[in-house]
């Protein structure tokens, strides 16, 4: 009878093990060890902290996945990129981002939009739009969601922590927006591959991002 319970015990053990692991990989355990080892463990409870945030927001609303997303990445530090990368102008991905807890505008968007792409939101509702912050007087890049192609967009951003539609922004003056796959065709991991005849020039930041994020183990 000792030895039945204790194979039963084994057998609901991995059942569950299984289960958890089968609903919590959004981020890959290799990945968040690669992430301490380069930044340290700071970089692995932010890295596990979006892992499980995700794994709860799995049969959320659109609207809360928006909300919570948005409210994490908005915890991290604003740092100017040549302070941070020693680049004038540098796009980091999302793991480089987790890993410094810290980068500027494009840094917040980037990790925003490919965590709710991962979490199921069609990137078709997804827009990186730079504007110009009047407060500031200077770019800056926030990301717009679009519930239906001819609704107003809600906008994401780090200055502004709360979403609010474009309308109520006075404050940002919107200059051009691009959609990921106008020049890239996604694929359901987050990597994608290039559109045939696609121009890459149209934009080299968002083309070399997509390379490096590519050789992350995702």
């Amino acid at each position: 009878m000792r030895v039945k319970i204790n194979f039963w015990t084994l057998i609901v053990s991995v059942f569950f093990l299984l289960l958890a692991s089968a609903i919590g990989d959004f981020i890959k355990s290799t990945t968040i060890a690669k992430v301490a080892k380069i930044y340290g463990e700071d970089a692995r409870r932010r890295a596990s902290a979006l892992n499980s945030l995700m794994t709860s927001l799995q049969d959320a609303t659109e609207q809360e996945k928006l909300i919570k997303v948005n409210d994490f990445f908005n915890s991290f530090r604003w740092v100017d990129d040549m302070q941070l990368w020693h680049k004038k102008d540098y796009w980091a991905t999302r793991m480089e981002f987790i890993g410094k807890g810290a980068g500027d505008c494009e840094d917040y968007v980037i990790a925003k939009y490919f965590t709710l792409k991962q979490l199921g939101i069609p990137t078709q509702k997804l827009y990186f739009t730079y504007v110009k912050a009047l407060r500031y007087n200077q770019a800056h890049m926030v990301l717009a969601y679009y519930d239906t192609p001819k609704s107003i967009p809600l906008i994401l951003d780090n200055i502004n922590g709360k979403i609010k539609i474009a309308t109520q922004r006075t404050d940002l003056v919107p200059v051009y927006s691009f959609n990921g796959d106008s020049l890239y065709l996604a694929k359901q991991e987050g990597l994608g591959q290039a559109i045939p005849g696609g121009n890459k020039k149209q934009n080299p930041k968002w083309m070399e991002l997509i390379d490096r994020i590519g050789k992350e183990d995702l």
